[in-house]
């Protein structure tokens, strides 16, 4: 199958790089032509345009910054949509928007799947992040076998835009997770607690999550840098609060981080790195949050396997 790749940035030129690595026929598209070039020069194809790519390819996969760039590369490539064509929407989106747009691609014959990663762009580089899909099941068994090779574990979601409430629910509980950490280890410092120590207590203890154990690292070394920004961060909890909206729900704690991150973005710029929300506690005490010892960047330490479906608990049995 031929596969079309648009929008090579932090975490698209990762998932991208595992096609071409593992001998997909991959075609490649973005406004900077010097990434362009540093994918043609390592065999892919280059598209002069989404349209293009979408009339060569048989499905296209979209990674972009936010929906209004989603749309605007959707009516470029709509014309071309026919039967059989699939499209992939790989970026962090709201359900509705990706509902919206899919159902363009249905109406002309093709098939539309919301496919967003979890797990960081240092996994995403070895093709061990995970994947979600929502789309028909007759249309995740075609594409499942690229999916296994940008990802290690792939969970089929359900319909088209179930993939997506699932990545702003997760990337919401992944700021959580910020925020407290950032408060745990301003805290630890400032009652005299060694943060070498304090790291791998929380580490070894019922506190401890995904984030503490990657992006407490890159805080403590002082780089702060997981190729993320706040204004992504205010972007995928803001999707977040429409699902919750939506659906009826009083959420309490995410209006909360909503209005730190606010803040975060008014002092230090929207493109702030996102763990260096911890400065807005820094700056308040004084106090420095590093400690020896801890890597400037998160780098996945897993070999390279295989990807395969995760079949949800209760229906291994079906």
């Amino acid at each position: 199958m031929k596969v079309g790749f648009i929008g090579l940035g932090n975490v698209g030129a990762k998932l991208s790089g595992s096609l071409l690595r593992n001998g997909v026929d991959l075609t490649v598209h973005d406004l900077d032509p010097n990434l362009v070039a540093e994918f043609v020069a390592k065999g892919a194809k280059a598209a002069e345009s989404p349209a293009q790519m979408m009339r060569d390819c048989e499905a296209v996969i979209t990674c972009l910054p936010s929906p209004a760039a989603s749309d605007a590369v959707m009516q470029e490539m709509l014309p071309e949509v026919s039967l059989g064509k699939i499209w992939m929407e790989m970026s962090t989106t709201d359900e509705a928007e990706v509902k919206r747009l899919g159902a363009m691609v249905i109406e002309r014959g093709g098939a539309a799947v919301d496919c967003p990663v979890s797990g960081g762009c240092h996994r995403a580089a070895t093709g061990n992040i995970s994947i979600f899909a929502g789309c028909d099941r007759a249309t995740f068994e075609r594409i499942l076998p690229f999916l296994t090779t940008m990802g290690r574990r792939v969970l089929h979601t359900g319909d088209l835009g179930s993939a997506s409430v699932l990545k702003v629910l997760t990337n919401y509980l992944a700021t959580a997770n910020l925020i407290t950490c950032a408060e745990a280890l301003v805290t630890a410092k400032a009652a005299g607690m060694d943060l070498n120590t304090t790291y791998e207590a929380i580490k070894i203890s019922s506190g401890t999550s995904f984030v503490h154990e990657t992006e407490s690292q890159v805080i403590l070394n002082g780089s702060r840098d997981i190729s993320f920004t706040m204004d992504l961060v205010k972007k995928d909890i803001g999707l977040f609060q429409e699902v919750a909206d939506r659906a009826g729900v009083p959420l309490e704690i995410n209006p909360v981080m909503i209005s730190i991150f606010d803040d975060g973005i008014a002092r230090y710029g929207d493109r702030e790195l996102s763990p260096n929300i911890i400065k807005r506690l820094e700056d308040a005490t004084g106090l420095d949050i590093t400690a020896p010892g801890f890597p400037a960047e998160m780098a996945d330490d897993e070999p390279e396997e295989p990807g395969y479906e995760v079949i949800p608990q209760g229906r291994r049995a079906e």
